[in-house]
């Protein structure tokens, strides 16, 4: 799709049913039609006080560890992976959880019951496999040719959510190539994917409601800054 919103034309009807499931759990959320931030894992992330006032912040993976050593509060919404580590981040709090999961919703809720520190609100789930679905119905079949894996980061899955739901504005913080490490790692780990990352950045970058507030990546990949 290269960035567009799909009217539901060329979609499959899997693909329709899974939007228009999503978009009802978002609205009940109060999140679908609220401008995000995406919260990434760079160091040292752009958030300016106005845009954490006027977008719903989306943590993605652990970064909302950074968040609460900076004192932004629990997120609107939390995006995980199926791997990621609870040790990380125990006291996660969020007021509700897109997790990317095989695992059936039974076994998702006995997970978070278990993660004693957690507070999770709401726990909306969708497949792995569904949500490379969605990434090639945002960013094009050649995604799966690009890179080591074929397929983007949590948080680029999470820009293609967005915007396969139509969420009205998605802005990136702590999205970086140049900054190693993350903002939750100490020990300065190298990020994955990333030719698959900025192969899906430039498939999105001309969709107005794709913006950073990064002035770094926005130079390097050309997307729009952020302003007030």
């Amino acid at each position: 799709m290269n960035g567009a919103t799909p009217s539901g034309a060329g979609l499959t009807p899997h693909l329709v049913a899974i939007r228009e499931a999503h978009r009802a759990q978002m609205d009940r959320l109060g999140l679908l039609r609220r401008p995000w931030v995406l919260l990434g894992g760079a160091p040292d992330p752009a958030m300016p006080d106005a845009l954490r006032a006027s977008h719903a912040r989306v943590d993605i993976n652990n970064s909302g560890l950074a968040a609460k050593r900076f004192g932004w509060g629990p997120a609107d919404l939390s995006v995980r992976r199926p791997v990621e580590s609870w040790a990380v981040f125990p006291d996660l709090e969020a007021r509700a959880m897109l997790w990317f999961s095989p695992r059936p919703r039974w076994r998702q809720h006995w997970k978070l019951l278990r993660q004693r520190k957690a507070r999770i609100g709401a726990l909306v789930s969708m497949h792995p496999d569904d949500r490379e679905a969605v990434n090639l119905a945002m960013i094009g079949p050649e995604m799966v040719g690009i890179g080591e894996l074929g397929k983007p980061s949590t948080g680029i899955a999470a820009l293609c959510y967005g915007l396969f739901l139509g969420v009205p504005e998605i802005v990136l913080s702590g999205f970086s190539f140049a900054r190693a490490g993350h903002s939750y790692d100490t020990l300065a780990r190298p990020r994955m994917q990333i030719a698959e990352d900025r192969y899906a950045l430039e498939m999105l970058r001309n969709d107005p409601r794709v913006a950073t507030s990064e002035p770094e990546l926005a130079a390097d990949l050309g997307l729009r800054l952020w302003a007030p």
